[in-house]
């Protein structure tokens, strides 16, 4: 996703390999295939069976490593990273994966998503003279594992994660193992996929955010990381044991809404087939009389496709996205209104003019490019825009993995749907209702597995990290 577009933030995405010759690598094209989760920075760490190197630099994962970077980390299993900051500064300091030497041996660890008692933790451990290399709450999984009693890593490492709360899938590796973990609620998606060995040889072991990773490096998806679920790869084989026993699930909505690729199974789910399923409520929910449907690139495209196939309306990329837009870029002299959007958007007149166009998108989060793309639409002509958004109003912040504004940033937290038209200048709005949402990820209404918190205020966890949330912002769980 182009920065500048108001938009939430994409979390991170990790990788592992276990048990191949070119580990490191695999891990790299992994991390290409997930590079939507993350922009800022990319990492990978790999054990030779004796030793650990890791390289991480700040930038796009192809900005990073070249055959020179990836020759400096050697060896038959790897783990990866690629990093937006949701939780500490970004900088390379906080850049993963996070390598130390402790009292139980060198130790390099990837993670996705937040912990709400991070703050908490990390205070006592600083109480008791405890020094942290970064601000990043992955590493507080560290110094619980350095002070745990238990003897052997995979027991130190159960006892650290049943110590934390939030969300978190995790990926470690040692000398000579390579562990992967997914909290109790299920929060962020983990898949464990196997890459078929050559004849004689064992299957490789593949682990990663998204199983779109797999297609890329021929690894055939097996199952997820279950919630609870601590995977140990080793001599041994490959073991399963459980950390904590499941609790309420609460698999991230905004997954199936956003984040994943359409190419990717998310929770056991094809993210196109919910994401075509939202158009079809929203067009049921809220129909209206019009010419054509329009997506906001690239993020409105299937919910768009789903609601012009319900409406039997036809779709029309009437908004260009330009793929290209660096991070830079030179704003002439003489201001032009809304450049930031032309940049990275440009209407076709010729398809807009004179014609009423239901415009979807996939969310809202302050308005403020939404009104600028109803604007520019209207410059061309359009006779009457109808915005259409395939979740509902995102009304609270997201504590787990998501950089969500503050409450007070997002528009749908204090002005009504009629109050956020208004604002966008469209001549009408409509969102999918929450449970249009369920439904389209075919969700049990009788026991919800999905974490809804951005669209309710009621969180899943008793416990929320203060130094992330304004006591004013605090809403307890039911």
């Amino acid at each position: 996703m182009s920065s500048g577009f108001d938009k939430f933030k994409d979390e991170c995405g990790v990788v592992a390999i276990y048990d191949h010759p070119e580990a490191a690598k695999l891990c790299y094209l992994g991390l290409h295939a997930l590079q939507h989760r993350g922009q800022e920075s990319a990492g990978i760490a790999a054990s030779d069976g004796n030793s650990i190197n890791a390289y991480k630099a700040m930038g796009l994962v192809s900005d990073v490593f070249n055959e020179e970077t990836l020759a400096r980390v050697p060896g038959r299993f790897a783990i990866g990273h690629t990093r937006y900051s949701t939780a500490g500064d970004s900088a390379l300091l906080n850049a993963q994966p996070i390598v130390v030497d402790c009292n139980k041996g060198r130790v390099a660890i990837a993670h996705n998503g937040n912990l709400v008692n991070a703050a908490d933790l990390r205070q006592r451990f600083e109480r008791n003279g405890s020094i942290f290399q970064t601000n990043a709450d992955t590493e507080i999984v560290l110094h619980l594992i350095a002070q745990s009693r238990e003897h052997t890593i995979p027991d130190a490492l159960a006892d650290a994660l049943r110590r934390i709360e939030g969300a978190f899938s995790l990926v470690m590796v040692t000398a000579n193992h390579l562990f992967a973990a997914r909290d109790p609620r299920g929060f962020r998606p983990l898949a464990l996929g196997r890459i078929p060995g050559a004849e004689g040889q064992r299957d490789a072991i593949a682990i990663a955010s998204e199983t779109c990773a797999f297609d890329l490096i021929g690894a055939r998806y097996e199952r997820d990381v279950k919630p609870g679920e601590l995977v140990v790869c080793g001599a041994e084989g490959v073991q399963s044991r459980y950390f904590a026993p499941s609790a309420q699930q609460a698999n991230c909505i905004f997954e199936h809404v956003y984040f994943s690729r359409p190419d990717s199974l998310i929770f056991g789910l094809s993210v196109q087939k919910s994401r075509e399923e939202m158009g079809y409520q929203l067009a049921r929910e809220s129909p209206v009389e019009a010419d054509i449907v329009v997506p906001v690139p690239d993020s409105g495209v299937t919910a768009a496709l789903g609601y012009a196939r319900q409406s039997g309306l036809p779709l029309q990329f009437g908004l260009i996205r330009n793929h290209y837009v660096g991070r830079t870029f030179i704003e002439p002299s003489q201001k032009v209104r809304d450049f930031g959007v032309k940049l990275k958007l440009n209407p076709v007149r010729e398809l807009l003019q004179g014609r009423k166009v239901v415009l979807v998108d996939d969310s809202i989060v302050r308005g403020t490019t939404s009104r600028k793309i109803v604007r520019m639409m209207r410059s061309c002509g359009a006779a009457e825009i109808h915005v259409r958004i395939s979740c509902p109003p995102t009304i609270a912040p997201c504590y787990y993995g998501v950089d969500t504004p503050e409450r007070r940033q997002l528009i749908a937290a204090s002005k009504t749907v009629e109050e956020i038209r208004e604002f966008i200048g469209a001549d009408s709005l409509s969102f999918l209702s929450l449970e249009g949402l369920r439904a389209a990820c075919f969700d049990d209404p009788a026991q919800t597995r999905y974490c809804t918190s951005c669209y309710t205020g009621k969180y899943p966890t008793d416990f929320v990290d203060l130094h992330r949330i304004r006591p004013a912002e605090t809403v307890p769980a039911d």
